[in-house]
């Protein structure tokens, strides 16, 4: 099926889908408890801080709508129990307001409740659009809601529905593909997944399809400037320099879909749209989302996102509020937003009618999860501790580990692994490393290396697969693979995330592409699995390699690449992405006039 057929069809079966039910059925319920508000409650609504710079205290004084805990703010150990008794602390702060609103507390929930330690850590999403299955998709957002719900935390900053076209961009992995409707298919699965069939569930979450709108289009070299390296960021927070006819093409077809699945929330992006940041754009976010499209929930910006808006901070809030975002996240300058918009609507300059619409709909979306309901919101459900990081959902995550796995060579049948083999030799620097395997956005902001938290690590999930009567050896450096009967190579990225991400050359590392020659050397038959989130450029690697498999960054259950290595589940994933033969070819997506990548969007062998 061409590029332009699957996406056709994938958009009219998303068309075809009931609609899930409409948020302003709740309108009634909010729009009393908005009678009874004053402005300063009102725009407390509105604004969001962050765990790491609060004052719990300020959840009361400024009637705080909701907490977020970023990448990196997580309650003392990090465990679940602190996790639950945070939150709870922070909702009982809201039983001493007048009207006694619950916050919403918000996380990136982005593959699994992967914040806090000893959850369990699914595939990222390029890994689970190589899987084409909305129905395991729907199955991890579901387990994610479960173990967030278990320490009390009932937002999950996901679905990304961006289509990332350059995999340059350190966001890549966040992205499902490079095809609009794939995306749409898998996303509006995530928000089903998450919210249920009922918002107001027990093990329901409010999803957050996210960036409104183009984040993955951004033209190279038009990043900010990242702190962290003193360099400008090739892509993140650029620029999208496309037509409203492409735009809409191409990165807009993830959100009426997330919308037709009932998403709760969207998150406005950093990047600009020729020119204009999204997060001031009155098109995207008022025209094309929310009278177009009819989005009935609420629209949240990213962190300190409205910074990046022309004028001093007054101009930035004014700019945003009036273009229709809803909700501020404002990590620590809630207060200083607090008293900018409430005087913002006291000398005139904001309409209180866009206050009132932002608010209902914030109190719609709180109104349909039940938080307005007595007691509801207050406490963690202690009856799902058992599901947390449970083996059951570890068996889910190991299966999406499985069916994400692309074989992109297979020669001489050096796979499957022989299990009648003495001794299998595995080497490379991601063989034995939790934390690279799992990636970015896993217990900090950018990921760490090393055994960031609970899993197995592929050397971990081999030993486990092997008979006893086959010797299983190991080294980092590839060094003593001579005499073994076939070698596993490991290699890959190291951790990152947004900015930090963003790659100029995509060439595998000066110590990878060394062991897998270190191995080679010997002629030992060798295997090699790549630990990424995005296509490599993988130059000599791939003919240094009897076998090759790009395993993307499967999280914590390692058991699954072993799964594939023996040959107890055949290889079925599919690129999610076009593969470059080199840098030069960058930016390579299907459909593209001129297209001849190493491997097409699409392509995957099997046994």
């Amino acid at each position: 099926m061409t590029r332009r057929a699957f996406t056709a069809f994938v958009l009219v079966l998303v068309a075809s889908s009931a609609r899930a039910a409409s948020l302003k059925a709740h309108d009634a319920r909010a729009q009393a408890l908005l009678a009874q508000m004053t402005l300063a409650e009102k725009v407390g609504q509105m604004t969001q801080g962050d765990l790491g710079g609060l004052v719990e205290a300020d959840v009361e004084d400024y009637f705080l709508g909701s907490v977020l805990s970023g990448g990196d703010s997580d309650p003392r150990s990090n465990s679940i129990e602190d996790w639950r008794a945070s939150y709870e602390r922070l909702q009982a702060r809201t039983s001493k307001t007048r009207l006694r609103i619950p916050i919403l507390y918000g996380v990136d929930a982005v593959h699994g409740h992967n914040n806090v330690v000893g959850a369990t850590i699914f595939p990222h999403n390029v890994g689970l659009g190589a899987t084409r299955n909305a129905k395991l998709v729907e199955e991890i957002a579901r387990a994610t809601a479960r173990e967030m719900r278990a320490t009390g935390v009932q937002w999950a900053f996901a679905p990304a529905v961006m289509v990332p076209r350059d995999e340059r961009w350190g966001r890549s992995y966040e992205g499902f593909a490079e095809d609009p409707g794939l995306v749409a298919e898998l996303g509006a699965a995530a928000v089903r997944g998450l919210q249920g069939g009922d918002l107001a569930g027990d093990e329901s979450v409010l999803a957050c399809a996210k960036h409104f709108v183009g984040d993955g289009g951004t033209s190279y070299g038009t990043g900010l400037m990242d702190a962290a390296t003193g360099q400008a960021a090739p892509l993140d927070r650029g620029d999208t320099r496309l037509n409203e006819a492409e735009l809409r093409r191409i990165h807009l077809p993830g959100y009426p879909a997330a919308i037709q699945a009932g998403v709760g929330s969207i998150m406005v992006s950093y990047n600009s749209w020729n020119g204009q940041k999204s997060s001031g754009s009155h098109r995207l976010l008022t025209e094309i989302l929310k009278q177009e499209l009819g989005f009935e929930g609420f629209l949240i910006s990213d962190w300190d996102a409205i910074d990046e808006l022309p004028g001093d901070f007054r101009a930035q809030v004014k700019a945003s509020v009036l273009a229709g975002m809803d909700m501020f996240m404002v990590p620590n300058k809630y207060r200083l937003f607090h008293a900018t918009l409430k005087d913002l609507v006291e000398k005139g300059e904001v309409p209180q009618a866009r206050i009132d619409d932002a608010v209902l709909r914030i109190l719609r979306v709180k109104a349909a999860m039940g938080l307005l309901d007595s007691g509801r919101a207050q406490a963690a459900d202690r009856g799902l501790d058992a599901s947390f990081g449970s083996r059951l959902h570890r068996e889910v995550a190991r299966r999406a580990v499985r069916e994400s796995l692309v074989l992109l060579k297979n020669e001489g049948g050096v796979l499957p692994l022989k299990r009648a083999a003495k001794r299998i030799h595995v080497a490379g620097r991601g063989a034995d490393d939790l934390g690279r395997q799992a990636g970015g956005w896993t217990i900090t902001w950018q990921g760490r290396l090393g055994p960031s938290t609970t899993g197995t690590t592929i050397l971990g999930g081999i030993l486990q697969a092997a008979p006893v009567s086959t010797q299983v050896t190991y080294s980092k450096d590839g060094s003593g693979a001579a005499g073994a009967d076939v070698a596993v190579v490991v290699v890959g990225e190291d951790p990152y995330a947004e900015m930090r991400g963003d790659r100029a050359d995509l060439t595998l590392s000066v110590e990878d592409q060394e062991t897998i020659t270190r191995v080679e050397a010997t002629g030992v038959p060798t295997a090699v699995v790549l630990l990424s989130g995005r296509p490599m450029i993988l130059g000599a690697a791939l003919a240094k390699a009897d076998a090759f498999l790009a395993a993307w960054l499967p999280g914590s259950e390692g058991q699954g690449v072993a799964d594939v290595l023996f040959g107890d589940w055949k290889p079925t994933g599919k690129l999610p992405y076009s593969w470059p033969r080199s840098m030069d070819q960058l930016p390579i997506n299907v459909g593209d006039a001129q297209y001849d990548p190493l491997f097409a969007f699409g392509y995957g062998l099997s046994y």
